[in-house]
């Protein structure tokens, strides 16, 4: 592949992410001067001068160069899917149900592969690839038997994320918890903070907020709950503190989102039962297969005794408050019912 061809690919996606910026503050303030909010992501100079071209000429360049990727002239190829390994750095969890994938893997099928992923030769194994983007189209291949075409690009550590991260940003479908795994991958690969920034076009604030969830609350804990598409930034900022203030928080959840019924859940409730968990005061057990949450007005007294199986939940009222709080739990339940439903619109 010639040096012009892999300067083009490379750079296609930090183009594009130029081009989808403001128009009115990349016309009006092309050199980021520090009052102008924040800066586009820095570009390569051999294909763009984005600070030096009015927004149109981008867009015509961007135009020009996508239509070149997408028919693959003179770099894609025929590989055998199955010598296509995952990206080092991975960016998503598991989907709450396989249903949309289903419908893109029998479109691919019927209509076949249009566009090209993007691979790179594996930098330790001989003969084999890393996939940078283009990942469902890679697993429908895999799945169907079928080669994939790609185009085959020379790229480093450090680009490859960069250019993974882009290309995920354009399409806005990532949640925030595996824009924040995304990021702490990064981390883990020692890649520099100023291009993880770029990669996901975030501030030093937002690369904070991030780092202060995935550094309390462990990986496996976050893959149990899922992408939970419905929680943002602040829930799961309060998810970590609690998690850092818990005790045995770890082997708490992992029984909680590990138990009968939680697999069937979307994500989005299974991080609403690990949230309610971590709030709950402590919880015994009865007789080994059942817990035990014990409900105290302000002053410590029992009003009642909360049972929770994987099957059922059973509220036992007890001391001289409990028939009372019955009384009273039992006019809320229509309320209850209420808030249930408005739960997503209440977490987004």
């Amino acid at each position: 592949m010639s040096k012009t061809k892999k300067s083009i690919i490379a750079n296609f996606g930090l183009l594009s992410a130029a081009v989808d910026a403001d128009p009115q503050r990349v016309e009006q303030n092309p050199a980021a001067s520090p009052q102008s909010g924040p800066a586009l992501p820095r570009v390569g100079a051999g294909v763009i001068g984005a600070a030096q071209r009015s927004i149109g000429e981008l867009r015509d360049e961007r135009d020009r160069l996508k239509a070149l990727v997408e028919s693959g002239t003179g770099a894609s190829l025929e590989l055998d899917a199955s010598l296509i390994d995952p990206s080092p750095y991975p960016d998503r969890l598991a989907d709450d149900n396989d249903a949309d994938f289903a419908a893109f893997r029998a479109t691919f099928e019927a209509e076949g592969q249009r566009i090209p992923i993007q691979v790179r030769p594996h930098p330790e194994r001989a003969g084999r690839y890393q996939v940078i983007y283009g990942h469902r189209r890679l697993k429908a291949a895999k799945e169907l038997g079928i080669p994939v075409r790609a185009l085959v690009v020379e790229m480093s550590d450090r680009d490859l994320v960069v250019s993974q991260g882009i290309e995920n940003a354009a399409r806005q479908d990532l949640t925030w918890i595996e824009r924040a795994l995304f990021t702490a991958r990064m981390d883990d690969a020692q890649i520099k903070p100023r291009d993880i920034k770029a990669a996901l076009a975030i501030d030093d604030a937002e690369l904070a907020r991030m780092r202060g969830v995935y550094r309390a609350v462990p990986l496996d804990i976050i893959e149990l709950i899922g992408r939970a598409p419905k929680v943002g930034r602040p829930r799961w900022g309060d998810f970590a503190k609690l998690f850092s203030a818990s005790e045995g928080g770890s082997v708490l959840l992992q029984k909680r989102l590990r138990s009968d019924g939680t697999s069937t859940m979307s994500s989005d409730d299974r991080f609403r039962l690990a949230l309610a968990a971590l709030k709950a005061p402590a919880i015994m057990r009865d007789d080994g297969s059942n817990d035990v949450l014990s409900l105290r007005d302000p002053s410590g007294q029992d009003i009642a005794r909360v049972k929770i199986s994987a099957k059922e939940l059973r509220i036992v009222h007890a001391g001289p408050k409990g028939a009372a709080f019955s009384a009273f739990l039992q006019a809320e339940m229509p309320r209850l019912v209420e808030k249930f439903e408005r739960r997503d619109d209440e977490d987004a």
